[in-house]
């Protein structure tokens, strides 16, 4: 099975990277997803990313301070719907942004306060409720700001090194995931027409007593910042269905780094007056990717 699903995450992500830049004027744009068919997905920011090249964030337009870096990852506006139809908010909604999950040496995540090299770090939680027999799927998504892109790269390097030290982990005091395939692009490597570093993941968790399910991991770098997602996936639905929870999330991931990229264009990568404005922290509990 994790072989299967290994090359189900890839041909998603091949098939999603090689068609997810348009022009603005593209007008498949108008349609709901960048140079695809029409769907009931939302579509990124109208300043999408020309095909000659990947989102990104020049380090002179990144956050310089803890303050502003949080002020960015607030105002990114991560929405239920960007994971496909019927995700709500999942409560506790947010983290903490001054601290982030790290994988110890027992393979168990914790969450831990921010190194020197990261200014801020906010998990998202949402949740595709359980219907009509169907487990419910989880999806979380984490927006990291780091000082700089060499740190950002480093991070890439590591949570590839994370799956082959430990291909069995624990997510929380009940959560584990087995099985773990990763792959790591950088732009230019035939593949990752969206972000200048991707990286992929797929297995199986598993609850406490339960039966085995996919899990999917993906994590672009857009300059020094890096979006992570994951997606455990619920009971009860066919490969097609799971399929299209794997390819949904990697859709997700590309229009958050598309906000940031946005965000970077436009100069507003740590003014005051939006949703972060405060930066005070609404705790999260539990350590996830």
């Amino acid at each position: 099975m994790a072989g299967r699903r290994a090359a189900l995450v890839a041909a998603a992500v091949a098939l999603l990277l090689a068609g997810c830049t348009s022009g603005p004027d593209d007008e498949s744009d108008t349609k709901g997803e960048p140079g695809g068919t029409p769907t009931a997905s939302p579509s990124p920011s109208a300043s999408t990313t020309p095909v000659s090249g990947p989102y990104t964030l020049a380090e002179d337009r990144a956050p310089k301070t803890r303050a502003e870096a949080v002020t960015f990852v607030r105002d990114l506006d991560v929405r239920p719907d960007y994971f496909g139809g019927g995700f709500r908010r999942r409560e506790p909604y947010e983290s903490d942004p001054a601290r982030w999950a790290v994988l110890g040496q027992d393979c168990q995540w914790r969450r831990e306060a921010l190194p020197d090299t990261v200014l801020a770090s906010l998990t998202r939680a949402f949740e595709l409720p359980e219907r009509d027999g169907k487990g419910p799927v989880h999806v979380s998504v984490t927006v990291t700001v780091h000082r700089d892109i060499v740190s950002a790269r480093r991070d890439m390097a590591g949570a590839l090194e994370s799956a082959m030290r430990c291909p069995e982990q624990r997510l929380n005091a009940t959560d584990r995931v087995r099985g773990l395939y990763s792959q790591i692009d950088a732009y230019g490597d035939a593949r990752s027409a969206i972000s200048e570093d991707d990286l992929t993941e797929s297995g199986e968790w598993l609850a406490e007593g339960g039966k085995a399910h996919p899990f999917d991991w993906y994590k672009f770098r857009v300059g020094p910042v890096t979006v992570a997602a994951t997606a455990r996936h619920g009971a009860g639905r066919s490969e097609d269905e799971d399929s299209a929870i794997t390819s949904d999330l990697a859709k997700g991931v590309s229009f958050v780094a598309s906000d940031v990229d946005r965000q970077g264009r436009t100069g507003k990568t740590g003014e005051t007056g939006g949703t972060g404005a405060t930066g005070e922290p609404t705790a999260t509990e539990g350590a996830e990717q």
